[in-house]
């Protein structure tokens, strides 16, 4: 018998996507754009992305609205199981020699759906400065939801510490070094070369658009 449930039709850029966009709408109250999807799924282009809230609309989850906007038609995931939430901290300025979760550091302590922050690793919240990683969907402004964590492997998207200032960007690992990669489309910003024992403060798990909060 066929499933009567519509995300089974999805396939897995589709669940994602829909997942995205349902969770803007439903505890941020943004519907997210073309653009913010082809972001947030890394393709090449919104015509991509277009394609796949078509599938969404034609399935029956998604709607738009008179003004264009996306809606959500019917909410499976609130059928499917109850989210509960989880408040993390929200980090500011990093102060000088001080953990980066030092309560000096905690500008506030946000709610996050508990299916983001699995198990019992700690995790943070950190507003993006510059656009540095705007090529990979990370924009001046959005939040970064990080999880906690001293070391990272060669292409994770990590925070790091450096001259007691957060910056994010992509890990690569080398022989006795590592670069801090930036994916930018302002050319004038370069990669940073350091020594291999440099500080990670975490892997980014999840990017929120500005305004969110």
């Amino acid at each position: 018998m066929m499933s009567s449930n519509p995300l089974h039709q999805l396939n897995s850029n589709e669940l994602k996507a829909y997942r995205f966009i349902r969770n803007q709408l439903v505890h941020y109250n943004r519907a997210p754009s073309v653009r913010d999807v082809m972001r947030f799924l890394d393709l090449s282009s919104p015509r991509s992305a277009d394609y796949i809230i078509q599938k969404l609309i034609k399935t029956g989850v998604l709607s738009r609205r008179s003004d264009r906007r996306l809606s959500v038609l019917k909410d499976m995931l609130s059928e499917q199981d109850n989210p509960t939430t989880v408040k993390v901290p929200l980090v500011g300025t990093v102060a000088a020699g001080a953990p980066i979760l030092a309560e000096q550091n905690i500008e506030a302590r946000i709610p996050v759906d508990s299916r983001l922050v699995r198990g019992s690793s700690q995790y943070f919240l950190l507003k993006v400065r510059g656009c540095s990683m705007d090529q990979k969907g990370i924009q001046d402004g959005d939040f970064v939801l990080v999880k906690q964590q001293p070391s990272a492997n060669s292409g994770d998207i990590v925070v790091a510490l450096i001259d007691d200032k957060a910056t994010v960007k992509e890990l690569v690992l080398m022989e006795g070094s590592a670069v801090l990669k930036p994916h930018s489309s302002d050319k004038t910003i370069q990669p940073i070369v350091l020594r291999d024992d440099f500080q990670v403060q975490g892997i980014v798990t999840n990017v929120i658009p500005s305004g969110a909060f």
